[in-house]
């Protein structure tokens, strides 16, 4: 139904509680570029719990790999720094939802060459930068599910 993109993810518990999200929703999990964690990482596998068989994973190189791979698809991506809200956005089926690293997230240029389908989850407290990845992950996919009435 959908697909989650993560961009070079750094800290593993919270790649494996996406895959399970992932596994959960029969949504396709992309990895993009090099992990700061190796995918057998004992605490990825245990956030993944028992679950890693029932998840899709697709391994990418890069976004040209990725994009290559789906050249007709639509990507949508996720941010802080943009004023466009998530729930403005109406999802389809098969879009690609893209987040980037913990500690930094997509590359500015990434952003602005998509800067018409860069979306960001408001925070109403100014002093805290960016929410958890597994929790902004959740909160978007099950919008999108929302939206298409597909649970």
């Amino acid at each position: 139904m959908f697909n989650v993109v993560l961009l070079e993810p750094e800290i593993p518990p919270n790649t494996g509680n996406i895959a399970r999200l992932c596994a959960a929703t029969f949504t396709d999990l992309h990895i993009v570029g090099v992990t700061g964690f190796r995918m057998d990482d004992r605490t990825l596998k245990r956030a993944g719990l028992d679950y890693w068989d029932e998840v899709r994973l697709h391994r990418h190189i890069d976004f040209v790999d990725l994009y290559a791979k789906y050249p007709t698809s639509r990507f949508v991506y996720f941010t802080t720094k943009t004023d466009r809200k998530y729930t403005e956005w109406q999802f389809i089926p098969g879009d690609f939802l893209v987040f980037g690293p913990e500690t930094r997230g997509l590359p500015k240029e990434l952003l602005k060459m998509n800067a018409d389908s860069s979306l960001t989850i408001p925070m109403p407290n100014r002093n805290v930068r960016s929410l958890n990845l597994a929790n902004s992950v959740a909160i978007v996919l099950y919008e999108a599910i929302r939206q298409n009435d597909s649970l």
